[in-house]
């Protein structure tokens, strides 16, 4: 999914024209028409209706408007966060960092990191934990941070926040009002799940989860965005996988696309709902 992407179905769904939200993007309608189709072939879903005038969004369009609002709001945060930083360009320090760790740990760490060390310029890529390990060890990124804790000569790492698995529920879900599920409940529940390369830490904890409980996870695809997690949760029932901040009785909306999520709680046999700890890691020669 890309930035223009977003940005052209959210000045569609503002604007409820291709025309005006051409204009308004100094971009050519075709060009939006494009960027909206390609968007709706990636989530398998249709965002909006063009058969009426002015263009009005489905309800899958109207969960989704939400979801990127919400993205682009944390996309325009970063940069205000890095160009605030770079006051003074004495050296430059490349974070890469998850949607979690945007909301709850970037925007305390770089006002602190800014009023210490006024001349050092931050970098800021935005990705999962997957890639980050791999930007990590290609050199391309200076700190990661991203689930789950692996040991690699060369890397120190450090836990910064503690969060919980949650499964992410519809509110027409009959989990959506209540507190805690079992894990062994999920057999029988069709599922989506993403791929062991986005977040290797995550995945291994719900296969080991379901294997230590002896529960059979019913898969029905494999969904890699977050964003298009929560609209399949949304209009087909599944039911997905997330996280929040460990001690919170749901997560914040950033997560779910309902007003809560059932949070999956730990069977007696296995702390599948224990919190793991997302910690940042640097290479060795990094100096920060």
């Amino acid at each position: 999914m890309e930035f223009q992407q977003m940005t052209s179905f959210v000045a569609v769904a503002e604007e409820n024209n291709f025309s005006r939200a051409a204009r308004r993007l100094r971009i050519a309608q075709s060009s939006v028409s494009l960027q909206l189709k390609r968007l709706e072939r990636e989530l398998g879903v249709q965002l909006v209706s063009r058969a009426s005038q002015p263009v009005r969004l489905t309800p899958a369009g109207e969960a989704f408007l939400g979801e990127v609002r919400q993205v682009l709001d944390l996309a325009g945060q970063a940069v205000e966060e890095a160009r605030g930083v770079a006051a003074g360009r004495a050296g430059t320090i490349r974070v890469g960092f998850n949607f979690v760790a945007g909301r709850l740990v970037l925007p305390a760490t770089l006002r602190r990191m800014h009023a210490e060390h006024p001349s050092l310029n931050v970098e800021l890529t935005c990705m999962h934990s997957g890639p980050q390990l791999r930007a990590l060890a290609d050199g391309e990124l200076d700190v990661a941070l991203v689930f789950g804790a692996q040991q690699r000569r060369g890397w120190r790492s450090m836990p910064v926040l503690r969060v919980e698995l949650v499964a992410m529920v519809d509110k027409r879900h009959r989990w959506a009002r209540r507190d805690a599920v079992g894990f062994r409940e999920l057999a029988g529940q069709r599922c989506v799940l993403f791929g062991r390369e986005m977040c290797p830490a995550m995945y291994d904890e719900i296969q080991s989860a379901a294997a230590r409980t002896g529960t059979r996870l019913d898969i029905v695809e494999e969904i890699n965005d977050p964003l298009a997690t929560a609209v399949a949760v949304r209009t087909r029932q599944v039911v997905g996988f997330t996280s929040a901040p460990a001690g919170t009785r749901a997560p914040p909306r950033a997560w779910s696309p309902c007003p809560w999520s059932a949070r999956c709680r730990p069977c007696p046999s296995m702390p599948c709902g224990a919190p793991t700890a997302p910690p940042a890691r640097w290479r060795r020669s990094c100096a920060a």
